[in-house]
């Protein structure tokens, strides 16, 4: 079949090219549509319980990530020119599309109680910039003593303010958000040259705008690393600028598929997705090591140009297909996760492996049929003496000592398990952003000098309508509130209760001292009335109660404290507390927020991808079982492609490296990459086998000096273009990057080695008569005659072959 497929492909070389061309353009012109995914990831399905209780939250509050907290801590700020500026600063902001409010020192409001339409009348602290310190200290004074911002806008311990910038919803989930964040740093430094005073910003909407710009630059420059890279490998180890022109041939039109597939499947470029025309370059370039190798093996043994060519396409077609199918499994079975970035990931990156294997094995025959025969420089890398030299010590260890092979395997599996013990999982919510970036040390500036962050919401229902007006139920949540501010690691909350006390301090004309619930029903019915005639302009009431008056939100922050400290806070401290608080009440309270579903996400990204990892597993054994029909020779070809990921594992779990997604989805990736190798090698083993009459030692030495120089060229092409993944800002991408490339690099000694080793060892070489695997039923395998020995052959006729290049010979032990 692949002997008809390749003289197909020359017969109809330009049609054939005309095609691809055709496809490429369509998909170049959808292409220019990719847009990047501005949207919170979703990580938790919808049918989740905490999802849903999410997704009602929304619903009755709207968004709880929508703030971006300016934080300044600077005593300067409080003379009157510089506080003039921070009033020009707030206005500036305010001035901004897709600013919806600013709560700023300058424009904060209070309530004033007006006796005489029993209402509270709402009026700005500052009405007008003071001019002088005694004025400006006056109404600080003022502001100070309304407690409802303690704790919200103003640390009394430390003097340290904030800002906070509501950010409009159609703002926070398009390519709007990171313009307007800018324009806000921007606005934010023009104030810090002026006045001296460093400004310091978090919130979600900063984090996530900080985010999506970095993709959108590191997805530019890792394609433009991995190309330069990978043809420098290239061009080093072939001598000629046309083994680097085809292979970036072939990646370019396939990259281009890439963002073609993703706009036509209707998926918008996240951080996972933006990493696949990377990942192409790195995975796509062995295709062509492999097929040019061949290509420069067969030529030198006849000098046929387009033998070689044919031979190429027949000989390896079968197993490029084979092992890009791997691969796509590797990256496939992420497509069976709930999670819709890793099923998106898994489809665009699984069809365009494939795709990867389409348009190599059509255009290498195309393109080397149209270039001249290769010159002796080309095929000087086939006799490069120190590889030779490296593959002749390789053949010499698993020929001569393989106990100490087995033996130093053996110990560093042992170590690698007890090292994989020692992984453990944890995630934080800006995990990927590294240590010295501005995000970060924001962050820990916030959480040290004011508190986290993080949004967290919990939801208390009353049960009955019009329940929050019910001072019990008031009182119950009091004491809930102030259990939780009570806990380090978060915010003083903000809830309808707030609102209240805040109430009651202008009832009684601003007395800070009354800041409290009303002390009885009385009380509270004059207050609520007042309430009831107060116009909610801002929307405040309507965020913390919902319209039936049934449920209150209370809203806090966080610090970004990991997943494990965040579920022990929540499972074995808040929501015990919580039921031993609202316990003989009706009162019920559910913990909800962005924070939350991060961290479950995280775990639930886990534990799909450690069933993706699986499945990969299984699938894959089902394959090489098709392939090889031997269960000796499917352990055989597994276990050296297992060791690597067990090492990882293990130098994760020494390193104190943790389990997280970025972490966890490289095993399933290298697996489906580094069996690749075993394919390559067993096939060629098992041609040696029939060629030489079935000496297992001299099949392996064979096998080592042909394959093994593809296998070296490959690691080091695989190794570097995962390592360049390095130079990310996220650390996420980091991890994938290391990890998967010492996997690969470990991968290829396992495979140079210990599968040599095993081969000797547990294969006798013997086949059944009559019974042909897979890997043994494709058109040229019992004719391999770059390495039969002379006496192996006899010529089976004078004819030429069809294609009238050559003579066909047949080793003496395929002879009738």
């Amino acid at each position: 079949m692949w002997s008809i497929l390749a003289n197909f492909i020359l017969k109809y070389r330009l049609p054939l090219i005309i095609t691809l061309v055709g496809v490429t353009i369509f998909m170049g012109y959808n292409a220019r549509k990719a847009e990047l995914n501005y949207n919170f990831a979703k990580v938790v399905p919808d049918s989740d319980p905490d999802m849903q209780a999410f997704m009602e939250f929304k619903e009755l509050f709207g968004e709880d990530g929508s703030i971006l907290a300016i934080g300044i801590k600077d005593s300067s700020l409080f003379s009157p020119t510089n506080f003039n500026r921070l009033k020009y600063l707030t206005d500036e902001i305010e001035s901004f599309g897709g600013v919806t409010q600013v709560l700023s020192l300058p424009d904060l409001p209070r309530l004033i109680s007006n006796k005489e339409e029993k209402k509270f009348d709402v009026e700005k602290i500052f009405k007008t910039m003071p001019d002088n310190q005694k004025d400006l200290d006056s109404l600080l004074n003022v502001t100070m003593n309304q407690r409802f911002y303690s704790g919200q806008l103003i640390n009394e311990k430390n003097g340290m303010i904030l800002i906070l910038v509501s950010y409009d919803r159609s703002y926070l989930n398009s390519d709007k958000r990171i313009g307007l964040t800018q324009d806000i740093m921007r606005a934010g430094e023009l104030f810090t040259e002026n006045t001296g005073i460093q400004l310091y910003f978090a919130g979600m909407p900063f984090v996530r705008s900080v985010i999506a710009g970095q993709v959108k630059d590191e997805l530019q420059m890792f394609l433009i690393y991995s190309a330069l890279i990978t043809a420098f490998i290239m061009l080093l180890f072939f001598r000629s600028w046309i083994a680097v022109v085809f292979p970036l041939l072939t990646i370019v039109v396939v990259v281009v598929w890439v963002l073609g597939t993703l706009v036509l499947m209707g998926f918008k470029i996240t951080l996972l997705t933006g990493l696949i025309p990377s990942i192409i370059v790195v995975i796509g370039i062995p295709n062509s090591i492999y097929l040019i190798n061949k290509y420069h093996h067969e030529f030198l043994a006849h000098g046929d140009k387009m033998k070689a060519i044919r031979t190429v396409t027949a000989k390896i077609g079968l197993v490029t297909l084979i092992t890009n199918g791997t691969t796509a499994v590797g990256f496939g079975v992420l497509m069976f996760t709930d999670i819709i970035i890793l099923k998106e990931f898994g489809i665009i990156a699984s069809l365009n492996v494939m795709a990867m294997f389409v348009v190599s094995i059509i255009m290498m025959p195309i393109v080397f049929s149209y270039l001249p025969s290769p010159s002796a420089k080309h095929l000087k890398h086939l006799s490069f003496t120190p590889l030779k030299g490296v593959l002749d010590s390789f053949t010499k260890v698993v020929t001569n000592y393989r106990p100490a092979v087995f033996s130093i395997t053996s110990i560093l599996v042992a170590l690698a398990g007890y090292g994989t013990y020692q992984v453990h999982s944890e995630s934080h919510m800006i995990d990927d952003i590294p240590e010295d970036s501005r995000v970060k040390q924001d962050l820990y500036f916030f959480e040290d000098n004011f508190s986290g962050m993080m949004p967290l919401e919990i939801v208390v229902d009353t049960h009955k309508k019009k329940g929050v007006t019910n001072l019990k139920n008031l009182k119950k949540i009091e004491e809930y509130e102030e259990f939780l501010a009570a806990q380090s690691d978060i915010s003083n909350p903000v809830s309808i209760v707030s609102f209240i006390k805040a109430a009651r301090q202008a009832y009684f004309n601003g007395n800070p001292k009354r800041y409290a619930l009303p002390k009885n029903n009385q009380e509270k019915n004059f207050i609520l009335s007042y309430l009831k005639n107060q116009a909610d302009s801002s929307g405040l009431i309507e965020a913390f109660v919902d319209s039936t008056g049934q449920k209150i939100r209370i809203s806090l922050k966080i610090k970004d404290i990991g997943s494990t400290k965040m579920d022990s806070l929540i499972n074995t401290v808040i929501r015990p507390k919580q039921e031993e608080i609202f316990g003989g009440t009706k009162l019920t309270a559910s913990i909800t927020g962005t924070t939350l579903l991060f961290i479950k996400g995280n775990s639930f990204l886990i534990d799909n991808l450690k069933m993706s990892f699986v499945l990969a597993f299984i699938i894959i054994s089902i394959i090489m079982g098709v392939l090889f029909r031997n269960v000796r020779m499917i352990i055989l070809s597994l276990v050296p492609n297992v060791i690597p990921l067990l090492i990882t594992a293990g130098l994760m779990g020494y390193l104190g490296i943790p389990l997280k997604p970025s972490t966890a989805i490289i095993f399933s990736i290298a697996f489906g990459i580094s069996v690749d190798n075993a394919i390559h090698f067993l096939a060629k083993y098992r041609q040696e086998l029939y060629s030489n009459n079935f000496d297992v030692r001299k099949a392996i030495d064979l096998s080592m000096h042909e394959t093994g120089t593809s296998m070296i060229y490959t690691a080091i092409v695989l190794f570097a273009g995962f390592v360049i993944f390095t130079a990310s800002e996220f650390g996420g991408t980091v991890a994938l990057g290391l990890l998967t490339s010492i996997t690969l690099f470990i991968a290829m000694f396992t495979n140079l080695i210990v599968l040599p080793s095993l081969l000797i060892t547990f294969d006798s070489g013997h086949r059944k008569s009559g019974r042909h695997p897979i890997i043994e039923e494709y058109d040229g395998f019992y004719t391999d005659d770059e390495e039969i020995e002379l006496d192996q052959i006899k010529v089976a006729d004078n004819a030429r072959l069809p294609d009238g290049q050559g003579q066909q010979i047949v080793p003496e032990n395929q002879k009738n």
